[in-house]
């Protein structure tokens, strides 16, 4: 393009530039009239007016650069005066309160009652976060009641010694429960030679799926229920432990043993209310091939369930019951019935 054309294209923008700043200063120094609004926005176009506005002494400096003004509607002019009139009646302030302190009175007394995780309320579509860390809380310390195992130091303490079942790991201990109902065959002749053949009472003790229930509650049951079969004159055999064993493998060891009945201590599969609960299995003569329906259980042994020390004293009454109609499980009740 030519060098001239664009100058003086250049000058004329530049012209009309100047010309409208100073008819916007002109406008702007013009008092406004009583019925004219001022604009909800305020722009100033050049920074050369907005230094003159700040040299005026009239003008304050702690004007922005646009300028907003809200225009509050009715309703929200309707609301303002009724807080200002609650205000000036001098009533108190009430302090807010979490969902926990407005539950019903059955919520209430249902949390009395139990662990569970009732009333606990929501933010929005999720658990508080309260709730929610004590929710991972509870689902680590149940992975490792699983994961965990039993210390030495307890084992000595109970004076037992140790045999294994056919579970190399914890990963096929999980996958493959037939092989923790089994023995392996070091540990069928070390109870054979070890334990006393045909006791009235055979105890055995387990970690199952928690070896923070045996770690918590093994030691005062056991010693509670060898001070209860004491004093009802009921023998006792050789106490020994099983690493990952199951339920199912007090038949096989009451084959060996050829006992009158077996108390198993076990760990229960932890939940996400307790991983410290215990149970104990009975039964009367179990060989392999025992239904179900022949066992007893007493479960919930834990510090937030049955006491420790009072399961293991009931658990010498229901072993001298048994003793008395020689039968166990689903028998027991249809003889006492």
């Amino acid at each position: 393009m030519n060098e001239q054309l664009v100058s003086m294209i250049t000058k004329l923008v530049m012209e009309k530039m100047n010309n409208d700043s100073s008819n916007d200063a002109s406008e702007q120094q013009e008092t406004p009239t009583v019925g004219q609004k001022e604009p909800l926005i305020k722009f100033y176009e050049t920074t050369a007016n907005r230094f003159e506005e700040q040299s005026n002494p009239m003008t304050t400096s702690d004007q922005p650069m646009i300028k907003l003004y809200q225009q509050a509607s009715s309703t929200q002019k309707s609301h303002s005066a009724t807080i200002v009139e609650h205000s000036s009646t001098g009533e108190p302030s009430k302090a807010f309160q979490f969902e926990e302190e407005n539950q019903s009175e059955s919520v209430q007394a249902a949390k009395k009652h139990t662990p569970a995780r009732i009333g606990v309320g929501r933010a929005g579509t999720r658990p508080k976060t309260k709730t929610w860390l004590k929710f991972r809380l509870d689902h680590a310390a149940a992975v490792d009641a699983v994961y965990g195992e039993v210390t030495e130091e307890l084992l000595q303490k109970l004076n037992v010694f140790q045999v294994t079942t056919r579970v190399t790991d914890k990963e096929e201990y999980i996958t493959r429960p037939d092989l923790g109902r089994r023995l392996s065959d070091e540990s069928k002749a070390l109870i054979q030679s070890s334990c006393k053949a045909r006791p009235t009472v055979q105890i055995i003790i387990s970690n199952g799926l928690s070896a923070s229930a045996i770690e918590e509650n093994v030691q005062d049951v056991y010693l509670a229920l060898q001070q209860s079969l004491s004093n009802l004159n009921i023998e006792i055999g050789t106490t020994f432990y099983i690493d990952k064993g199951r339920v199912a493998l007090m038949d096989e060891i009451g084959e060996l043993l050829q006992a009158e009945v077996i108390v198993y201590l076990i760990g229960e599969r932890p939940g996400l209310v307790s991983a410290e609960s215990m149970s104990a299995y009975l039964c009367y003569q179990p060989r392999i091939g025992t239904v179900e329906a022949d066992r007893m259980v007493i479960s919930n042994i834990h510090k937030g369930g049955i006491p420790p020390l009072e399961a293991g004293a009931y658990l010498g009454t229901v072993v001298q019951k048994i003793l008395q109609y020689k039968a166990s499980g689903v028998n027991l009740v249809a003889k006492e019935g």
